[in-house]
């Protein structure tokens, strides 16, 4: 009995070396631990340039308590020594990172006298919401128009959706939101005009408060739309267009297969891949996109509390905030390209830049 739980045991620690073996042997699995690495020294680097930007700007947050009669010298200097602003901008800079480090501490806002941490956690949800949504949305309408567009090149359909392109590219992001809330307001209550919830949210099923934030996300997620499918839209018209005139396409013609197979099967599954490199910067660029949107539309989101921190001068806020686009970036790239690669098992991870 003794012999076989050695045997058991040792037959269990073999499969877990294998495992780890294969698991540090595996491309996928190195390729992530680099990037991740890169990523780490990427965030350290942009919280320095980030925080040496900052202090270019004139002031701190305590000169507007100085403007105000009622608030004495004394307790000016007791907020200047309890956020630390009475200490040399590279010592608090080190130890902003020392406790982002050790304690995952982001500080403390000084506008809100709360967690920056707390803070972020509450608003990223919500852009989050919006951000995937308009992504969504974005690929539903730009690849099939894209599609259209290519295969009807110079045809009255192509050149109605390159015009349409460019008037979604040309067309200023405040302004669709402007017109938006307008529609809203002359629609209403069709459309909710503002904010993320109505008044009577809380009194709602489960159910019904989900359709309650999904009905006031429809007029932002449009406004975030419009301003980022056209692109989408001319760029899959143009590596569609460019993959139709390959070799291999004509062949497939060539041998009577039909051309929606050779559009959808074909053609269009080679053209992806640039756009699916896309998806990383477009999900981080969401993320200063979308504070039009949020402050138009009332949305409790990360674009407008940065917007408020950068006004205020709220230091570690604005870092914070800095770090979380710059995290949103990297992350982005990374599923782009590990997309990128289940899509196209050929493609070499390492060739990836």
């Amino acid at each position: 009995m003794t012999q076989v739980k050695h045997s058991s045991t040792r037959d269990r620690l073999n499969n877990f070396g294998n495992w780890v073996k294969g698991l540090l042997t595996n491309e996928t699995f190195l390729y992530i631990v680099k990037r991740l690495l890169q990523g780490l020294l990427t965030l350290l680097l942009a919280s320095a340039l980030s925080f040496a930007i900052i202090q270019l700007a004139p002031g701190d947050y305590l000169d507007t308590l100085r403007e105000n009669p009622s608030i004495s010298q004394e307790t000016i200097e007791a907020y200047s020594q309890q956020f630390g602003l009475d200490k040399p901008a590279y010592v608090q800079y080190l130890l902003w990172l020392k406790q982002v480090v050790t304690e995952l501490d982001f500080g403390t806002s000084f506008v809100y006298s709360r967690s920056v941490a707390s803070l972020l956690r509450e608003r990223i949800i919500n852009t989050l919401l919006l951000a995937i949504a308009s992504i969504i949305l974005t690929w539903a309408i730009a690849i099939p128009l894209g599609i259209v567009s290519a295969v009807n090149q110079n045809r009255f359909a192509d050149r109605s959706l390159r015009v349409l392109s460019y008037l979604g590219q040309g067309f200023p992001s405040f302004i669709t939101a402007l017109l938006l809330l307008i529609v809203a307001q002359n629609t209403s209550p069709l459309f909710p005009v503002g904010g993320m919830t109505s008044i009577y949210h809380a009194d709602l099923n489960p159910v019904g408060k989900v359709l309650d934030v999904g009905w006031h996300m429809i007029l932002p997620t449009i406004a975030l739309t419009i301003t980022s499918f056209a692109g989408l839209q001319r760029l899959t018209r143009g590596e569609l267009l460019d993959v139709l005139r390959q070799d291999y396409i004509q062949t497939a013609r060539a041998k009577g297969l039909p051309e929606n197979r050779v559009i959808y099967v074909h053609a269009l599954r080679n053209a992806v891949n640039p756009l699916i490199t896309l998806l990383g910067f477009e999900f981080a660029s969401l993320l200063s996109g979308a504070f039009i949107a949020e402050y138009f539309f009332n949305w409790p989101g990360l674009g407008r509390l940065i917007l408020q921190a950068v006004i205020a001068q709220d230091i570690y806020l604005v870092m914070a905030s800095l770090m979380m686009g710059a995290l949103m970036l990297i992350i982005g790239n990374l599923l782009a390209d590990l997309l990128l690669k289940f899509v196209d098992p050929r493609i070499n991870l390492e060739n990836i830049q």
